[in-house]
């Protein structure tokens, strides 16, 4: 092996022995359920926020973002990190204590003392599929950079076998090295190990921003002259139609993926779901050992995102550049490939190693999350409710194991199945994936729990499963999804009203969730919800 190549290798392999060491002392000497799903809510709060750093910055992100601004080339992306912030205080405000009176360990519990079991096991379901698509949706993207490693030590492209065999290689690969410390270590070895993550993730993209401003000749003169002057509409963008008038002027608006409103009314309702309703990322806040505590993580992560986005959109704008003053032949043309290929190409010996650990740590944060939620949702929702049902400690904690090692082996079938799907479409770009897939379910759940939160009185279990389907039913029609299926086969199943725009991922959640809202609270609740009751743990 070159030994250029050799010392990137030992870094490699010093960060994932480093992980793994970590995840599995920090994870030792677990007990019950409560230590594997909430590490007995004794993490402490500067943990807890960047273990949500670590877990929504995935490889997605990490290549995805960049992939934006080198498309897009503007800042336009960033307007959805404005919605994020109002919605962590919402969140924060409206969501939290409840879970923590209640004392849940899976949030769904929530729903069975407000409503009812079958609205439980609705949201619950919704969860485990949503979030086993979405994270093994995005968990292929990691295996990008093997793929290139290939040509580089090659000389030649891999085909579409060779690549998809080192799609699934690579996949296999992660998902078991972060299994081991997921499944042995709980919740307190995926927080631990998410401090590593983040901190090499960060500090990776913020030195290949400055790699790559201080290798464009000229710096911002140059920057400048080949992209062009940065202007306000640049970063705000309204999406209004001033040759429109009336609602075709703001029907233009819902078919933009990133506008100003997208971003203060439409990203607020995304996040209010994945940060909300979502077992993965609610679960880590839970760890916090009280509300004020978990609050303070929630909301500090959101002020994060906003730096975090711009420094990886700036490396996408500056990867333009670079290229358009660098011509390489070799460059892929699927953008999300392009950082991947820099990184690889010009990074220095040792750096180079640090950015792909950087790659991976994303990849790993976000993975052990979702496969720590996901077994603790079976686990706490479905075994010891249906398959066990009065499971003691020791029996539940085999039981999450096991559900772990399950998620394990079907992230990798759907990350395996997303593999062949970009390499047949080289063209598709990942955000709008990865956010796509939970706007067709996400709003449904977050219109049963504001209808929890918010009303006293309104919502029961029929009303709310008719209310869900209602919500995605609404989506589905103003995503064109039933056409867009029916185009696969060559046929269109009706004609898009002109009054009725086709809208982008960001308004999905939004328009779903609000369905779902209004139908569930026209029925009136059966039972008074239970007074708060440490039964639950």
């Amino acid at each position: 092996m070159d030994s250029r190549l050799a010392i990137d290798a030992l870094v490699l392999i010093a960060y994932f022995a480093v992980i793994i060491f970590i995840g599995l002392r920090m994870g030792r000497k677990e007990r019950d359920l409560e230590d594997f799903a909430l590490g007995r809510r004794q993490i402490p709060w500067w943990a807890v926020l960047a273990s949500l750093i670590a877990a929504e910055t995935s490889a997605g992100t990490f290549f995805g973002t960049p992939g934006e601004g080198f498309t897009l080339r503007n800042y336009t992306y960033l307007q959805l990190a404005f919605g994020t912030i109002i919605a962590r205080i919402l969140v924060s405000y409206i969501f939290i204590k409840p879970y923590y009176d209640y004392r849940v360990f899976s949030i769904y519990e929530y729903l069975t003392v407000r409503f009812g079991v079958a609205t439980k096991n609705a949201a619950s379901a919704v969860f485990l599929v949503t979030r086993l698509l979405a994270s093994g949706a995005r968990l292929y993207v990691a295996a990008i950079a093997l793929a290139l490693a290939y040509e580089m030590i090659t000389g030649t492209r891999p085909n579409e076998t060779q690549t998809l065999w080192i799609y699934v290689g690579s996949i296999v690969a992660l998902v078991l090295l972060t299994a081991i410390y997921t499944t042995l270590g709980g919740i307190k070895a995926v927080i631990w190990t998410d401090l590593i993550q983040a901190s090499i993730m960060i500090g990776s993209a913020v030195a290949a921003l400055a790699l790559l401003y201080f290798a464009i000749p000229g710096g911002w003169h140059e920057i400048v002259q080949r992209r062009g002057e940065f202007h306000v509409s640049d970063l705000i963008t309204t999406g209004l139609d001033p040759a429109k008038h009336g609602w075709q002027k703001i029907a233009g608006m819902f078919a933009i993926e990133y506008t100003i409103f997208a971003g203060l009314i439409g990203s607020t309702f995304m996040t209010m779901s994945t940060h909300g309703t979502d077992q993965d990322m609610v679960q880590r806040m839970l760890t916090a050992p009280d509300v004020r505590r978990s609050r303070r993580s929630l909301i500090l992560s959101g002020l994060a995102d906003i730096p975090i986005a711009f420094t990886f959109l700036s490396i996408g704008i500056l990867l333009w550049v670079y290229y358009q003053a660098h011509p390489d032949a070799t460059l892929s043309k699927t953008p999300n490939e392009t950082f991947c290929h820099f990184i690889l190409y010009q990074m220095p010996v040792g750096l180079r190693g640090l950015l792909l650990a950087g790659i991976f740590a994303t990849a790993m944060g976000s993975l052990s999350t979702a496969l720590n939620a996901l077994a603790t949702s079976f686990t706490r929702d479905w075994y010891v409710t249906y398959i066990r049902p009065g499971a003691n400690g020791e029996e539940s904690l085999r039981a999450v194991r096991w559900a772990t090692v399950g998620f394990s082996v079907l992230m990798i079938v759907v990350a395996s199945a997303t593999s062949y799907c970009v390499i047949v479409l080289p063209d598709v770009r990942i955000i709008p994936i990865v956010l796509g897939i939970y706007g067709y379910t996400y709003g449904s759940v977050l219109g049963i729990f504001l209808a929890g939160m918010l009303t006293k009185r309104r919502g029961q279990d029929r009303g709310n499963i008719i209310a869900m389907i209602a919500g995605f039913v609404v989506v589905c029609i103003i995503s064109g999804l039933p056409n867009a299926v029916a185009h696969i086969f060559g046929g269109q199943l009706y004609t898009q009203p002109p009054w009725l725009p086709l809208m982008e991922f960001p308004w999905w959640i939004c328009f779903g969730s609000i369905t779902t809202f209004i139908v569930a609270i026209c029925f009136r609740t059966e039972k008074p919800e239970a007074a708060p009751a440490r039964a639950l743990s």
